[in-house]
């Protein structure tokens, strides 16, 4: 990433809701960050069903339910790895996308939430067409989900599929029926589809992406691994309205910048989320 071309980067994220910033990881940060993700992918393979626990209770790592074992692992989410792991604590503290994010929402940036979601071969995950801000609702919608690339990711293995402009449009429910799917109708995302972009890349890329773009992705069809860090980062003057639904002990860490006390609102009309019983919203996602 050239920060030279930071401006550029602010702009067209502000048209398009999204941008790709290459070379986000460093070699080293990467090579340390996937050894960590091969051992719990390894350590996956002694269990069968969701399993640890993270602060509230539920478990930290959420396979599929009816494609893993041990000879073919379908671990789907590590919800907060950073409270696990060293390295991805650090990284996600810094890095070249939370510099960016500062010259976009900046100066003053906290922490919200982290995750790892996996598409292994043959092991069927999809993610149905959503928007992350009814997941994480706050006072201003100047929230970044940061995902970097663990993995090289193609056309094939299930690349996130993004809506240019979204950003700016309607906020959808995720609600249908009266239940809290996490997902938006059926007429919304064929739509959507119809212009969504396919985000590819190298390993140790990565999209940053506003909290209001529709998005979405595919199962994995090939036999190499799709993996994502992904962390979301907010303006500090952005609180939230609702629990935190991957909580851990570092959300509102102050990470670029510094603490005001204030709080920005924006007019907007959503629904709340239904705090999830599920191990992840992948469990939402799968109610209907």
């Amino acid at each position: 990433m050239n920060l030279s071309n930071l401006d550029t980067y602010r702009e067209d994220f502000n048209r398009d809701g999204f941008v790709m910033v290459r070379n986000a990881i460093k070699a080293d940060q990467l090579a340390e960050l996937r050894n960590e993700l091969n051992g719990w992918i390894e350590e996956s393979k002694r269990f069968t069903s969701d399993y640890g626990i993270t602060i509230d209770g539920r478990p930290r790592f959420d396979v599929e339910p009816n494609s893993h074992s041990a000879k073919s692992p379908a671990l789907r989410r590590i919800s907060s790895p950073i409270e696990i792991s060293q390295a991805f604590l650090d990284f996600s503290r810094n890095n070249l996308a939370l510099d960016l994010t500062a010259h976009i929402f900046g100066p003053n940036i906290k922490l919200v939430n982290s995750k790892i979601n996996l598409k292994l071969p043959g092991s069927g995950t999809a993610v149905k067409y959503h928007q992350d801000f009814p997941f994480e609702p706050h006072s201003n919608d100047n929230l970044m989900t940061a995902l970097f690339f663990l993995d090289n990711v193609t056309q094939q293995n299930g690349p996130l599929e993004v809506v240019p402009g979204t950003h700016k449009e309607e906020i959808h429910t995720l609600w249908q029926e009266g239940i809290f799917t996490g997902f938006v109708s059926k007429d919304v995302e064929e739509t959507a589809k119809e212009s969504a972009v396919k985000c590819i890349g190298e390993a140790g890329d990565a999209c940053l992406m506003h909290t209001r773009v529709l998005h979405g992705s595919a199962p994995n069809h090939t036999d190499k691994p799709r993996s994502l860090f992904i962390v979301c980062y907010a303006a500090e003057d952005a609180i939230a309205l609702d629990k935190n639904h991957i909580p851990s002990k570092f959300d509102g860490e102050i990470v670029r910048g510094v603490k005001t006390g204030r709080v920005r609102t924006t007019v907007f009309n959503m629904d709340l989320p239904e705090y999830p019983k599920e191990t992840s919203f992948f469990g939402q996602q799968a109610k209907t």
